[in-house]
């Protein structure tokens, strides 16, 4: 039998971190919630980590405790909601307050197809928003996947196949295919190790 995949997630205040961990725990990988003040010498060996989302503001603010030296690893990594705004801006992007915040349901559009995180899911479809703020400049090397009519940067994929982010929730039953998401990030992981 192989081993588990070890992916964990990182805490960065939000409400449905515990969510997240239960999403990986329940898709049988071998997960653990760390604080983001964990230092880079502490963490475990893992094949993936999840940045959670936050605090209301934290993604604008940048301060996510170590999550920039977690960025260093040579692992696939998702950032959800904060994590995917701090992701967007410790790679050289920007996020700012939204013209208009999103709360609640969503319908989102894919961009051809929507890149790995979005595999088997329809180009249209219905996510669970919670953000007063938003990515404003994707990233050198980084593409977007999919857009809403208020968010242009519903979600974004580096051309190296290996960060992810997302400003909506997937582990809130709520996204109608948040589950096939996480399900997808957990082959990305296991496709990075073989």
């Amino acid at each position: 039998m192989a081993e588990r995949l070890v992916i964990d997630v990182v805490d960065n205040g939000g409400q449905w971190t515990h969510r997240e961990w239960r999403m990986l725990r329940y898709l049988g990988v071998d997960t653990q919630i760390i604080a983001n003040s964990t230092p880079l010498s502490e963490l475990r060996e893992m094949d993936g980590l999840l940045l959670s989302g936050g605090a209301a503001r934290v993604g604008l603010t940048g301060e996510l405790g170590n999550c920039a030296d977690f960025l260093t690893l040579d692992i696939p990594i998702l950032g959800i909601c904060a994590g995917h705004q701090f992701m967007a801006r410790h790679y050289g992007g920007d996020c700012g307050e939204a013209e208009s915040p999103e709360f609640g349901a969503m319908e989102i559009t894919l961009h051809d197809g929507g890149g790995a995180i979005f595999q088997e899911t329809p180009d249209t479809q219905v996510v669970w928003e919670s953000h007063n703020d938003e990515v404003t400049v994707v990233p050198e090397g980084f593409f977007i996947t999919a857009s809403s009519t208020s968010c242009r940067v519903q979600a974004m994929e580096n051309d190296a196949g290996d960060r992810f982010g997302l400003q909506f929730h997937p582990e809130v039953n709520d996204s109608e295919f948040g589950a096939k998401m996480m399900e997808n990030f957990v082959e990305i992981c296991r496709l990075s190790v073989n």
